[in-house]
């Protein structure tokens, strides 16, 4: 970012002095807080001239399902030293979406604001849409209801452990291997609530499966998933899966069946239950599945 100050004399404007600036503006929160921090920092590393004289004052508001929390924290300060120092401001927002099943969003802004004697002041606004807040992920067993907040395009991770659940963790990761998404953060997989395609990403999937004692159906993408076979593509499975169903398939589209021991199948809803209330999965959100020891 750069800050130009500027005089008109007679007709004519001449700049009198320039400021260059590093901008860091970023927010946190917790899945189990009502609330979060939007914090700005503003580090000059070069100048001249009237601009490196200013004063940098800043103010905090807020737009949406929400409302601040606590006074904003920003000292008004010279620009000067321009050394490359962070002059740093923090303020708090707390969401207004409580009511059980509420949902909501909400825009955080720092104005900036920098005074240079004899020249008009200046402003520049940065704002962050980052945070989504709901009362919507119900219980989980022992674990109440509760409000919170998240990165809501940030795709959190789920592992299947490897020494816990070697089947399903091998058939997920020989099906990623094979193109599937779900694995890296440019193709994650988005939580399906709508029962129909659930349903149908399962029979698609599994439907065709034989009956062995002891064993189940596994199915991945997840059938609780918008990347299943109800959204289109080929079913594939692999050797040894007892899946009738073309192996050495690869690309990103359709899904893998394969016959795993039912009880670490039977595990992977619980490991998912405890997942999406941990994380704030809602529906649509993106998550990802990687493979732990």
């Amino acid at each position: 970012m750069i800050y130009t100050t500027r005089q008109t004399v007679n007709g004519v404007t001449t700049i009198t002095g320039e400021v260059s600036m590093n901008v860091f503006n970023y927010t946190f929160s917790a899945v189990d807080l009502p609330n979060w921090q939007h914090q700005i920092g503003i580090a000059p590393y070069s100048g001249w001239g009237a601009a490196a004289g200013a004063t940098i004052s800043a103010t905090f508001g807020v737009d949406g399902d929400c409302h601040t929390l606590g006074a904003p924290q920003f000292t008004p300060q010279l620009i000067s030293p321009i050394n490359n120092v962070m002059r740093t401001g923090t303020a708090g927002a707390e969401t207004t979406a409580t009511a059980v099943g509420a949902l909501g969003s909400c825009t955080t802004s720092w104005q900036v604001t920098f005074t240079t004697p004899a020249h008009p002041a200046a402003s520049a606004s940065f704002d962050m849409q980052e945070i989504a807040c709901d009362n919507a992920t119900g219980a989980n067993g022992f674990r109440p209801r509760r409000v919170g907040c998240v990165v809501f395009w940030f795709p959190a991770t789920v592992f299947y452990s490897q020494g816990s659940y070697p089947e399903l963790a091998s058939h997920v990761a020989r099906a990623q291997a094979s193109g599937l998404p779900g694995h890296g953060f440019d193709a994650p997989l988005h939580r399906n609530e709508t029962a129909a395609t659930v349903d149908l990403n399962r029979s698609r999937a599994c439907g065709g499966a034989p009956s062995i004692t002891g064993k189940s159906c596994d199915e991945y993408p997840l059938a609780s998933t918008y990347e299943g076979l109800a959204f289109g593509g080929t079913l594939r499975t692999f050797p040894g899966c007892n899946i009738s169903a073309p192996t050495n398939v690869t690309g990103a589209s359709g899904a893998s069946a394969c016959m795993i021991t039912a009880s670490q199948n039977n595990a992977q809803g619980a490991l998912m239950a405890a997942f999406y209330y941990d994380y704030r999965v809602l529906a649509g959100d993106p998550y990802l599945v990687d493979i732990s020891s």
